[in-house]
């Protein structure tokens, strides 16, 4: 009987495996696409460890041990560079969730469904555009002689030079990116609003709860574990301060607060040839990125029941 029972176990599981084969051949090219551009590359990390010369190779150059990383530390520069991407990554994280979790309690309550999804559109619009092209848009819209600066004169302060001030550069690129990217963000907080079950609100607005009240009370409890999930989840990203958005922004003049670890990396592994310090730099960013997304999903799982991963 017993035997009967695996042989007919084995069978069904035979069966799921072929149905599935089907689904595996369809996932096979994105594997070979992760494999060939995340996996293979990795064997590249071996030049933090090296006196890197392009002439002579991964296998023909000097292995120097942690001799990158004490370098790397003595550097008064990149203490700066550390705390800059800091700066700069937590802002964009908070204010852009703040902004998202507003925008979308404030467009749930819009009734007319052409207004809302003209809203919608206007706000998602910028998501979907390369910072290469809203750049161009933000350089002529905070110079010198752009639009605002033209206000700030009208109505009687003097000009600011946004984009070579270390003073106003990081909450020029902070504003800016929240800009463009709450409206999408928003998306996921609205469909955790419209999950709340109306009688909720109903019953408080019998007790007599202002609007105030009720978001208070009843929509922001509804929205918290979907928030801790994403503030979870956006910790993974917190030494990622958007390599794309400063680099098309930023200049030497603002190198003191706008450099950040992407750019940093990306100047001295390209533009002055420091290959294995530049290794050394960004292995270190990804050592603490992994350890970061690894207490997210832990987090996460502890104070929402959802793990990320």
């Amino acid at each position: 009987m017993g035997k009967k029972v695996a042989k007919m176990g084995g069978a069904a599981r035979a069966r799921g495996v072929s149905s599935q084969r089907m689904y595996h051949v369809m996932m096979l090219p994105g594997m070979l696409f992760v494999l060939i551009f995340c996996y293979i590359p990795m064997f590249g990390v071996v030049m933090a460890f090296q006196d890197y010369v392009p002439a002579k190779g991964i296998l023909g150059s000097k292995f120097v041990g942690l001799k990158n990383f004490s370098y790397m530390f003595s550097l008064p520069d990149v203490s700066r560079i550390f705390v800059n991407t800091l700066v700069i990554a937590i802002g964009k994280i908070i204010l852009g969730t703040l902004m998202a979790i507003v925008f979308a309690i404030l467009l749930n309550e819009i009734r007319c469904k052409l207004f809302k999804k003209t809203v919608q559109t206007i706000v998602y619009l910028p998501h979907f555009l390369s910072w290469v092209v809203l750049a161009a848009v933000v350089v002529n819209m905070v110079n010198l002689d752009g639009p605002l600066n033209q206000l700030l004169e009208l109505v009687g302060l003097g000009k600011i030079n946004f984009l070579g001030s270390n003073v106003w550069f990081r909450p020029m690129i902070i504003a800016t990116d929240v800009w463009k990217e709450f409206g999408y963000n928003s998306i996921v907080y609205l469909a955790a609003i419209t999950a709340i079950d109306p009688g909720l609100h109903e019953a408080a607005a019998m007790d007599g709860a202002t609007w105030w009240k009720r978001v208070w009370h009843v929509t922001l409890p509804g929205m918290l574990p979907i928030i801790l999930l994403m503030a979870a989840m956006n910790l993974t990203s917190i030494l990622s301060a958007g390599f794309d958005q400063i680099y098309n922004l930023y200049s030497p003049m603002v190198y003191q607060t706008g450099d950040v670890l992407d750019t940093y990396v990306y100047r001295m592994g390209l533009i002055s040839r420091q290959y294995s310090f530049s290794t050394a730099v960004g292995l270190l960013r990804s050592v603490v990125g992994m350890i970061l997304m690894l207490t997210a999903n832990g987090l996460a799982g502890r104070f929402t029941d959802r793990k990320i991963f």
